[in-house]
């Protein structure tokens, strides 16, 4: 029987830059729309949003996997193959960037200040009205911003350098996930009740913000990701915007926290999920290219 690696030893290896993927659930839908063509050799990685995979006829298989990933709302830029660059980095280099105009840049800072800004303020409100739910929401704000803005960084970055900001990144995201974890672990023991009132009002503004931050990426949504991808990943925040929305009710109307600290751990535990699998894909990266 033929190992997995003689298997891909006959195959050619094909890479892409994936646009428009902002967590692990998205890589794994893309992976799942690359295996429905009959392409299971994929590995999508959240850390350098970096598709590989291994095709038996580049010809017929490529076009058909490019079809099915822009289907579900993904840009594919194809490698043209990995070079040692001066350093003796792997350097990657894309068919394709003409996507990336100085508009297109501008829209992704503007979104990374209002994600990495808001992020900030809903932390600091999360101490002042004493909500763990939203400490644990701003740190999506803040893992939205700073993915995005690696992303802005690293066009033109090799992917060595882009699995080190990547690790970085997840060290730290992960850092603040397991510190709001054990703040709300704290409070199961210790319960303070959040002022339902000021929770309810940062988790309000969450959501304006979450649409706001949309808007600027519709004028480039056919040259990136399209519209489809932009609203879903606005849905997934506003999804976790909307839970600390119906927490701050509970809150007002049971007069206890427990609505808070349950909404807190499902949101901080999802965060520490993608903290990790930005983590693991960015080891792996790292170690393909050594």
């Amino acid at each position: 029987m033929s190992s997995p690696d003689l298997i891909h030893n006959a195959e050619e290896m094909a890479r892409y830059r994936v646009t428009g993927m902002d967590c692990p659930s998205c890589a794994a839908k893309i992976e799942k729309a690359v295996r429905s063509v009959g392409v299971e050799a994929v590995k999508v990685s959240t850390a350098t949003q970096v598709m590989t995979l291994h095709v038996s006829d580049p010809g017929v298989q490529l076009p058909e996997v490019e079809r099915a990933v822009a289907g579900i709302g993904y840009r594919l830029d194809r490698l043209d193959g990995l070079n040692v660059d001066h350093e003796g980095d792997l350097d990657d280099l894309p068919k394709d960037l003409s996507h990336i105009t100085p508009a297109y840049r501008r829209a992704l800072w503007i979104v990374i200040l209002l994600n990495v800004g808001y992020g900030v303020i809903e932390m600091v409100g999360g101490f002042i009205s004493g909500s763990q739910a939203l400490k644990a929401d701003a740190l999506d704000f803040l893992g939205d911003g700073l993915i995005t803005f690696l992303g802005v960084l690293a066009i033109g970055w090799s992917l060595v350098w882009r699995a080190r900001s990547a690790m970085i990144q997840g060290l730290f995201l992960g850092a603040l996930g397991l510190g709001v974890l054990a703040n709300t672990a704290y409070r199961v023991l210790v319960q303070q009740q959040p002022e339902a009132g000021l929770m309810g009002l940062f988790a309000v503004i969450a959501l304006v913000v979450n649409v706001v931050a949309v808007l600027p990426l519709l004028p480039h949504r056919t040259g990136d990701a399209n519209v489809r991808a932009v609203w879903l990943f606005s849905r997934n925040d506003a999804i976790g915007n909307a839970a600390v929305v119906v927490a701050a009710g509970l809150v007002a109307w049971t007069g206890t926290a427990w609505p808070d600290l349950v909404v807190a751990a499902i949101i901080a535990g999802l965060f520490l999920h993608s903290s990790s699998s930005i983590i693991r894909d960015a080891r792996a990266d790292l170690r393909e290219v050594a």
